[in-house]
């Protein structure tokens, strides 16, 4: 029996269950760093046929997506945008659940 790479076992477990994949990303943007999630990013890419499949959606090559996902990358938000898409997700803003902005100016910012 051939050992799996952590990488390769997470790939399945995002093909098995997206819905795990999505609670994992969501808490990740919530809670974590961004190195953990150019982590799972790459495992999304795995699971989803590989880098060079997910580069030829997102309209980039194949070499920019490693260096974007890599350890040190730190992709522009285009960049992010496009690879979200090409995984079939996109970028959502909720409100915290504390508010930053005291209430008059969060109230006077939603008046037209």
């Amino acid at each position: 029996m051939r050992s799996r790479s952590h990488d390769e076992a997470m790939a399945e477990l995002f093909r098995d269950d997206p819905a795990f994949a999505l609670d994992l990303i969501n808490n990740i943007l919530e809670d974590g760093e961004q190195a953990e999630l150019l982590i799972v990013l790459r495992q999304m890419a795995l699971a989803l046929g590989g880098m060079q499949a997910v580069a030829e959606q997102a309209n980039l090559n194949p070499t920019q997506l490693y260096r974007t996902l890599s350890a040190t990358g730190n992709p522009a938000l285009s960049s992010f945008s496009s690879i979200l898409r090409a995984m079939g997700l996109r970028l959502a803003v909720q409100p915290l659940s504390t508010p930053v902005l005291p209430p008059a100016l969060s109230t006077a910012s939603a008046m037209p």
